[in-house]
């Protein structure tokens, strides 16, 4: 196996098109520091930047083998899919902007799930949509985005692990577009 620095990314991502995930490693031990240091600064949090850069590894695992020499080089593609990815966070998450000392969770100990809910118009369908979720996934909802908190802070914050949080984020965002269809 090559030295990670005498990586060729070209061939690392061809390899990894062809299910070697030892060359995916060799690719996240040589750029993933750089990786995150792009994602963090669009998104601003250390935390949000390496949740974006475990992100786009996974998109990089699924996608190398649409990976095209011709129309570029392979360090740019997968900076594109960083640069992407942290973007996409952003605009979807409607992530708003911390105070200057970027304490998320003080921000969010302000305001309950409930306090947001109720503060929604009587006849809005988003707030009646938002009162039929588990209690759980409608708090998650609330402090991710409304709150801006990032899944590694919210379970860190409920103790339970990274895929947990993601899981009951991912169900509680269905149900409401379901709801709200």
């Amino acid at each position: 196996m090559m030295q990670a620095g005498d990586l060729d990314i070209e061939e690392a991502l061809r390899r990894c098109a062809g299910g070697d995930d030892a060359a995916l490693r060799a690719i996240y031990e040589r750029e993933a520091p750089r990786m995150i240091g792009v994602a963090q600064r669009i998104v601003r949090r250390r935390a949000l930047a390496e949740e974006v850069v475990q992100d786009s590894f996974v998109q990089i695992w699924r996608r190398a083998a649409s990976f095209d020499a011709a129309r570029g080089a392979g360090r740019t593609w997968i900076y594109a899919i960083v640069r992407h990815r942290a973007i996409s966070i952003l605009r979807n998450e409607s992530r708003l902007e911390l105070d200057a000392d970027g304490d998320a969770a003080a921000a969010a100990a302000e305001e309950n799930a409930d306090d947001v809910v109720t503060k929604l118009s009587d006849s809005s369908s988003l707030r009646r949509c938002l009162e039929h979720l588990e209690e759980r996934a409608r708090k998650l909802i609330v402090l991710t985005y409304v709150h801006g908190l990032s899944h590694a802070e919210l379970a860190a914050r409920e103790g339970v692990p990274l895929g947990t949080v993601k899981s009951w984020i991912r169900r509680g965002a269905l149900a409401l577009r379901e709801c709200l269809g």
